[in-house]
């Protein structure tokens, strides 16, 4: 549907031709058999895709309200991990929704001074996900995003395509300025996200600096994307989204809300890393209103313990750098309130970071089952020396995604996100460099206690 220019998405609609139950005087309402009448109507027309189901004026308000609630329930009904459709009746195993932005990396000088040797690569805090489970997982994904149609925004798909994504979905915007929605000029008025991200070293730590405020996907709004065809026909098995792209823009997060409810009520996996970050909004009762009507549409959710205090309001009760054993148990209790807050998620976890200096890490992660309440923890790993401290939690997210849609156990899951999430601080860039089989290794050794060998 199109107004003054303008894009809506298309929806089906249900009008009830039904009178409500009535008796005799003096309640003239039959409030018991008009709710289950109510039901019926409701469950017949969302099974026939209805998003809008309109009852006539002479139905009492209160039963009215009744509906409202069924129909939200109805329509938009999360599905748990263990529901997770196959693989064969999908043509997406992950399909991530965010943006994705140039990274220029300074290397070891800070970026106020570096002249040359930059290295380049590309990374958003979402779509990092389905680079790691396309490149080091060999699984099927696509990325949803907009760029501007210039060089640096095929740069950037060139290198998503290298790692194995889909890029068939995204949306580009000419640079004719030809007056149709996604269309600028050359000038760089609507513009590709860039970054500049120095590591640090020792007591100097990681600094990035974006350039991101006009990028084209700060521009995303519902009904850019057809979920219906995408969730529906197509079929996904898992949806990942998170805490930036609901921020960036004006209606990104309304977005992020109508992907997440197709996604769920098509019967996909709904996954969102909070993935707070105060250069993208400071206001973070903006991002607790955004991601509290989020929420309810996830099967998982992957956030620290300053993510959920942050972009969801609960606060752990763990000192600032306490050890793992100390801030393991505070989160727990964090947790175990976010799932009963929120019946709808069925995995809960995140990875820990805790960091020495700018070169050397531990590292932990943890992984809530809520079905059977069930928490599971990878090994600590100690004192690790790190090059690039980026992408740790979306490559945990990748990790824990992968091994979950490869059928493992949640203790699988839990120590594959781990070993994904320290195997990509030891490489460059915002996804890991390596394959599955060094998953599996890596996941090998924190087991076992041992150390690294060299391979001749």
């Amino acid at each position: 549907m199109e107004q003054t220019g303008r894009r809506f998405p298309a929806f089906k609609a249900a009008a009830i031709q039904a009178a409500s139950v009535i008796k005799d005087s003096p309640d003239y309402f039959n409030t018991g058999a008009t709710l289950a009448k109510a039901i019926s109507l409701i469950e017949e027309a969302s099974r026939n895709g209805a998003r809008l189901i309109v009852f006539p004026e002479g139905w009492e308000p209160k039963i009215l309200r009744a509906c409202q609630i069924i129909v939200d329930e109805k329509m938009a009904k999360p599905i748990k991990y263990t529901e997770i459709k196959p693989a064969e009746k999908c043509t997406y195993d992950g399909i991530s929704m965010g943006e994705v932005m140039l990274r220029l990396d300074p290397r070891d000088v800070p970026t106020a001074r570096v002249r040359d040797n930059i290295r380049i690569s590309q990374g958003g805090g979402e779509t990092n996900v389905a680079c790691g489970l396309a490149y080091t997982f060999g699984l099927r994904t696509a990325v949803l995003t907009a760029l501007v149609d210039d060089a640096i925004g095929h740069n950037i798909r060139n290198q998503m395509r290298e790692a194995g994504v889909d890029t068939n979905k995204i949306i580009w915007w000419n640079t004719n300025k030809d007056g149709s929605k996604y269309s600028t000029d050359k000038k760089g008025t609507i513009c590709n996200g860039v970054n500049f991200t120095y590591n640090g070293a020792g007591v100097i730590p990681s600094d990035t600096t974006y350039y991101r405020g006009n990028s084209a996907a700060r521009k995303l709004e519902p009904g850019d994307f057809d979920f219906d065809d995408l969730f529906g026909k197509q079929g996904v098995r898992v949806f990942n989204t998170g805490g930036i792209l609901t921020l960036i823009g004006p209606k990104t997060g309304e977005l992020a809300i109508e992907a997440a409810q197709k996604a769920a009520e098509h019967g996909t996996f709904v996954s969102a890393d909070l993935n707070y970050r105060s250069k993208v909004e400071p206001d973070k009762n903006k991002a607790k209103s955004i991601n509290k009507k989020l929420a309810p549409y996830l099967g998982m959710l992957v956030g620290n313990d300053s993510d959920l205090a942050d972009a969801l309001g609960y606060e752990t009760k763990a000192p600032k750098n306490a050890p793992y054993a100390e801030w393991v148990k505070a989160y727990k209790e964090t947790v175990l309130q976010v799932a009963k807050d929120l019946p709808n998620l069925s995995l809960i976890g995140t990875q820990w970071r805790g960091a020495h200096n700018a070169d050397m890490i531990s590292w932990g992660a943890i992984l809530y089952d809520v079905l059977n309440d069930i928490f599971y923890e990878a090994p600590v790993r100690e004192n690790v020396p790190i090059r690039d401290r980026t992408g740790g939690g979306d490559s945990f997210a990748s990790g824990v995604l992968a091994a979950i849609l490869k059928g493992k156990d949640l203790e699988t899951a839990v120590n594959w996100g781990a070993a994904q999430g320290v195997l990509v601080q030891e490489t460059p860039g915002d996804i890991t460099c390596v394959d599955e089989k060094a998953v599996l290794t890596e996941v090998n050794r924190a087991l076992k206690g041992g150390g690294v060998k060299a391979v001749r």
